[in-house]
């Protein structure tokens, strides 16, 4: 009940943007999300998840590990148990304050922020060829401002016009000795440079010189290796912000299994082909797994009392090493599959054929009907009447040893009870 008091809250529509919301604390160190609890029905449940501005919170200077906030009064102040999610991100050892990715990428940031301009000045400066216009030493000083104009014009607008006698030249940036691929490198550099503080490596968002799918393969590994952490603490925050409170908030302490616990991440794949070749070598030699395990592996619902069941034919071997399972076993356990064939006897028809035509009832209930034939042979023997032999019938009970008899009838009801409850029927 615990568990789907938490399921509940999880079936919000909002639940994505409040996380997204958290895990602001990858860049800065923390993050913090204020509860809106609703409180109506009787019951306490998080509404939403309020994001709030970091800048509204400080450590405390005695420790360095304490969140605080300002109240009314304007004084520092420890944070309401149960009112706000503080989800600190651990992106390496040390306070929280400093263990944000962007602190780390803050110089390359900047660095990269002054190689756009200069890179931007120097394609201002080198992508046009230098214009040179060259007047007579007659021209006037209107000449020469037409002149200006037009030098000027030619690099934004392609056109100019120029009184006759009057050169513009044009000079390429060949003989400068300035490479624009210097700021290109540059960049490239602090790009990779923040992709592997934040991601762990490269290939997973540029595409190197050189590389093979089996190192982008790895390159993948590392980042699902950082994602599978960032779940891990997320889902932590979320068991301690949220999970505790709204269970001990509407259901008091929990039972000695303590707090369910929220975990994120992605399901594990399995091949069904693997899976299905695995259970049929290793179930006849007497593997016991749970159906509603492979079901949940095989992502298949587990089926409710009005479904239509599949089932499939075939019927698992008989023996295997050291003998396996016996014929009777092993066919009780095939048509547990529902695999076994229409004319197949169970385990149980077995056992009951082998105490009736066996003769395996007789030794059993020797030792129950022994003190009655006693007892009445002794009658007869002394000429007794046979009022007087029933009045002694009540006492023979006591002597009766119908152990043996008791203990097997036990085994054959709970194996009948254990196939009854797997559906089997006598064909």
């Amino acid at each position: 009940k615990d568990a789907e008091l938490l399921r509940a809250w999880l079936s919000r529509q909002e639940i994505a943007d409040e996380l997204f919301d958290l895990m602001d604390a990858v860049g800065k160190g923390f993050a913090v999300a204020e509860i809106m609890w609703e409180m109506s029905e009787s019951q306490w449940m998080p509404a939403r998840l309020e994001y709030r501005l970091p800048t509204w919170f400080r450590y405390d200077y005695e420790t360095g590990t304490r969140l605080q906030r300002r109240d009314d009064t304007y004084h520092w102040v420890d944070l309401e148990p149960a009112k706000f999610v503080v989800h600190e991100h651990k992106a390496k050892s040390g306070i929280a304050m400093r263990g944000g990715l962007a602190r780390c990428a803050a110089w390359a940031w900047a660095f990269k922020n002054f190689g756009i301009r200069d890179w931007l000045r120097f394609i201002e400066a080198y992508g046009h060829p230098l214009r040179i216009g060259k007047y007579d030493k007659s021209s006037t000083t209107a000449e020469q401002e037409v002149l200006l104009r037009a030098v000027a014009n030619i690099a934004s607008d392609a056109s100019a016009i120029i009184p006759d006698g009057m050169l513009v030249e044009f000079v390429g940036s060949q003989g400068t000795g300035v490479r624009s691929d210097l700021y290109k490198d540059l960049l490239a550099y602090i790009d990779a440079s923040i992709s592997k503080a934040v991601l762990g490596q490269t290939l997973t968002t540029q595409e190197g010189d050189s590389g093979s799918y089996s190192l982008g393969q790895v390159h993948d590994a590392v980042r699902q290796d950082i994602e599978r952490s960032d779940a891990r603490q997320l889902a932590a925050t979320l068991t301690n912000s949220i999970g505790r409170p709204l269970v001990l908030l509407n259901r008091g302490l929990p039972s000695r299994r303590g707090f369910p616990r929220f975990t994120i991440g992605r399901e594990d794949e399995y091949d069904p082909a693997a899976m299905a070749d695995a259970l049929s070598k290793l179930l006849p030699q007497g593997l016991r797994v749970k159906a509603q395990q492979v079901r949940m592996r095989l992502g298949l619902d587990d089926p409710e009392d009005d479904d239509e069941i599949l089932t499939g034919a075939g019927t698992p071997a008989e023996g295997g090493p050291g003998g396996g399972f016996p014929p009777a076993s092993a066919r009780a356990l095939a048509r547990a599959l529902g695999r076994s064939d229409a004319g197949e006897q169970d385990a149980i028809a077995s056992a009951v054929d082998e105490l009736i035509d066996g003769q395996g009832w007789e030794p059993m209930m020797e030792p129950v009907i022994e003190p009655l034939l006693e007892t009445a042979g002794a009658a007869l023997e002394r000429g007794e009447s046979l009022e007087a032999f029933r009045s002694r019938l009540p006492s023979l009970f006591a002597e009766m040893d119908d152990s043996r008899l008791v203990e097997t009838l036990k085994r054959m009801g709970f194996s009948a009870r254990l196939s009854g409850d797997a559906g089997l029927t006598d064909e």
